[in-house]
């Protein structure tokens, strides 16, 4: 990469540097997008410039598992996952976008954990709030792939919403590279809604067919989760 910062439209990176992670070492990119809160991060290994079909994740923010551990969703285990496979891989990139909460904010999303607590499931707590079920969006990620010349991506996601807007902002997806997360007690109703009400492409190898989901849901009110 050239020296940092740089700026190309609404886009400029800042600041960058090389970090070993658990997963891997990675090129560290922190950048802006004009109109949209917070620094953005990526995650990059090796050589990507020209690349065809990258392996990518694009991942939003989640501080409460990312952070604290929550078990109510399946979001430190996709990202942890999505940068040990780009390790094995030798090159690819996380996107992190801050977008708590599918897009919505950490106050608002602890709302929506509290009406879940009264037995509103993740879709119609929001809907209670009056948000948007699905408020994220990928114009960040999408310029930030432009500005570093990767020519087409296959994406680390269950999500096909995902898919369908980085093709609508001119990003060449050639392929989808599933994120298998086992569910647990606490997840399993999410992990349902997340398939059954948002369409995500959720595998029956990741504990997460009907039966499956079953046997933890049984797990986690026998433990009066």
């Amino acid at each position: 990469m050239t020296q940092l910062p740089q700026t190309d439209g609404k886009l400029t990176l800042h600041a960058e540097t090389n970090l070993p992670t658990r997963q891997g070492r990675f090129r560290m990119v922190v950048f802006t997008y004009e109109g949209e809160p917070g620094e953005h991060i990526a995650m990059i290994k090796g050589e990507v410039r020209g690349a065809r079909d990258l392996p990518v994740r694009v991942h939003s923010e989640c501080l409460t598992s990312e952070i604290f551990g929550s078990l109510k969703c399946d979001c430190r285990d996709q990202l942890q996952g999505a940068l040990a496979t780009i390790e094995r891989a030798g090159r690819g990139m996380v996107i992190y976008l801050r977008q708590e909460g599918r897009g919505i904010g950490l106050i608002n999303k602890v709302r929506a954990y509290q009406l879940q607590e009264s037995g509103a499931d993740t879709v119609e707590a929001n809907e209670l709030l009056g948000l948007p079920v699905e408020g994220r969006q990928y114009d960040a990620a999408a310029a930030l792939l432009r500005h570093l010349g990767v020519q087409s991506v296959r994406l680390l996601t269950n999500n096909p919403d995902k898919l369908h807007k980085l093709s609508e902002l001119g990003i060449s997806v050639t392929g989808r590279l599933p994120v298998v997360v086992a569910a647990n007690p606490f997840s399993a109703s999410y992990l349902r809604v997340k398939r059954e009400r948002m369409a995500h492409l959720l595998s029956v190898d990741g504990a997460e067919n009907d039966e499956s989901l079953d046997a933890v849901d049984a797990l986690g009110r026998i433990a009066g989760l």
